[in-house]
């Protein structure tokens, strides 16, 4: 195998035709990769995302090939894929304001030009789901949010409309199937790829707590911020801890870490219905 990539949270190899997706326990915020790994995490997120898969594989297909066809020192955190041609947008779908999408709310009415109804506030639920796409920027760039115009202008119309809905689709049924098991998504990522065949695929993760909000939905309550199953509480610690946002980043306390670890376990176990061991 080669290796050809490593990012903030996955390594990519290169096996033959296909692709070997690795997922660390590093845990990236701010477009920084913290020193303190998060036990387990890549196993989590590669469980969830291959279940996320299954769930959802008749409503647009993905990439991959097999999660036990992989070399044994990563078994458990990595899933054999297609080699896709990535589409250059970050597609973000969101059903509840929260995030970046509240701050720029707060100072337009709008979020990635959509316009959204006055007096909504932290955790509002929207009228309905909205595409908030964002660019993909290179490493140690910061991701930057863009309208739908500028997703026609890099990819032209016809596909701009499909990552659209695909996007909303895929948040839809997401949200769904976690409302009946207690967890609401406030917003979630996807990307999406070309397979050499012409067929568009979801690739890299879906729907996992790096990759989307997920809220308790027992305590769900408009106006605050909620409690988070996703890496919402290593920020709330960096944030507090003083931090500039810049590297190096600090070395995570072992309170924090072995809360997000419990908390990247719940949600896994909720959604799927399946126990970590």
């Amino acid at each position: 195998m080669e290796l050809l990539h490593s990012g903030k949270v996955r390594d990519v190899y290169a096996d033959g035709d296909d692709l070997i997706l690795v997922a660390s326990d590093r845990i990236s915020i701010y477009d920084v990769v913290l020193p303190t790994p998060i036990p387990d995490k890549g196993k989590l997120l590669t469980a969830l995302s291959l279940w996320w898969f299954e769930q959802l594989s008749d409503l647009v297909p993905n990439h991959v090939i097999s999660s036990s066809d992989v070399p044994a020192e990563f078994a458990g955190r990595a899933i054999r894929c297609r080699r896709l041609e990535m589409v250059p947008v970050e597609c973000v779908a969101r059903g509840y304001l929260t995030g970046g999408g509240l701050k720029e709310y707060e100072r337009t009415g709008a979020v990635s030009g959509v316009q959204l109804p006055r007096g909504l506030g932290e955790a509002s639920i929207l009228p309905e789901p909205i595409f908030t796409p964002s660019t993909k920027a290179p490493a140690g760039e910061h991701d930057e949010p863009i309208t739908y115009a500028d997703v026609v202008a890099k990819v032209g119309e016809s596909l701009a409309e499909r990552l659209r809905q695909i996007t909303i689709d895929v948040y839809r049924r997401g949200a769904e199937i976690a409302a009946d098991r207690g967890i609401l998504i406030a917003d979630t990522k996807l990307e999406l790829g070309w397979a050499p065949d012409g067929s568009l695929l979801l690739g890299d993760e879906l729907l996992t707590s790096d990759s989307s909000r997920f809220w308790p939905a027992e305590s769900y309550q408009p106006g605050r911020v909620q409690f988070s199953y996703d890496k919402q509480y290593v920020r709330d610690w960096a944030v507090n801890s003083g931090w500039n946002k810049q590297a190096p980043a600090p070395d995570v306390p072992t309170e924090v870490v072995e809360a997000t670890r419990t908390r990247y376990v719940e949600v896994y176990e909720k959604l799927t219905g399946n126990s970590w061991s």
